[in-house]
């Protein structure tokens, strides 16, 4: 992985909890509450029946059987060997087909066969990560047909997401496991957004995601300070 634009540590995280993935009472139940605001948010913009999907830093495949559920022709590529475990025997109870692979985005994007290929893109609580969320963005825009539709989300950087997604979420409310994010790898929207456009993306959207702790809902709206949901195209159509 010395090559690879991987942390172990991140990873090693992921293989721990990866049995718990789909108990919507574990230390995932984050991902369950907003795996539906985020199904919808992506088909809303790009509907995915019949599109080809791929789906980087899939986990235990929450959202790549989702999204194979709306239509859509699903790889889900990860490096964690269990969690890619975990989301390959859920889809053979489910029924539910997807193409899971462990590899790199930036490995696939070397591939001649996956190279423009894909309708639609999505990466969902992985850039913050990553040793180098910018070289994930560029494997993501190689991947991409013209026109084609990258979704990223994350967690921005500011004293607010500190409070919130590190000492509120890991250590008042115990909604994630102590040590989950760093704050320093959180990607600020204006960072986000030069990422796009130096991989020729145009960015369409912005879309903060926030949550509310007296009745645990979330939901999407303006409020960028903590998380947030970004949408990007292809330029070579526009």
């Amino acid at each position: 992985m010395t090559d690879q634009n991987v942390d172990r540590n991140e990873i090693a995280k992921f293989e721990a909890l990866a049995s718990r993935w789909w108990d919507p009472t574990s230390e995932f139940r984050p991902l369950h509450d907003i795996n539906p605001l985020r199904l919808n948010y992506i088909d809303e913009r790009a509907p995915l029946a019949g599109k080809r999907v791929l789906d980087v830093g899939c986990g235990g495949g929450l959202l790549s059987e989702g999204m194979a559920q709306r239509g859509a022709h699903v790889t889900g590529i990860d490096m964690g060997e269990a969690p890619l475990s975990v989301a390959k025997l859920h889809g053979l109870e489910s029924g539910i087909k997807v193409d899971y692979r462990q590899t790199t985005v930036e490995d696939l994007a070397r591939d001649a066969d996956h190279a423009g290929q894909y309708d639609v893109v999505t990466c969902l609580e992985m850039l913050e990560h990553v040793p180098d969320p910018a070289s994930v963005i560029r494997a993501c825009s190689t991947l991409l047909k013209p026109g084609g539709h990258l979704f990223v989300s994350t967690i921005n950087r500011n004293p607010k997401s500190f409070l919130f997604a590190i000492v509120g979420a890991e250590y008042v409310l115990n909604m994630l496991p102590k040590g989950t994010h760093e704050w320093k790898k959180f990607i600020r929207p204006s960072e986000m957004s030069d990422h796009l456009r130096h991989a020729g993306l145009e960015v369409l959207e912005l879309t903060g995601m926030t949550y509310n702790p007296l009745t645990k809902i979330y939901k999407l709206g303006r409020d960028v300070d903590v998380n947030y949901l970004m949408h990007a195209r292809d330029a070579r159509e526009i």
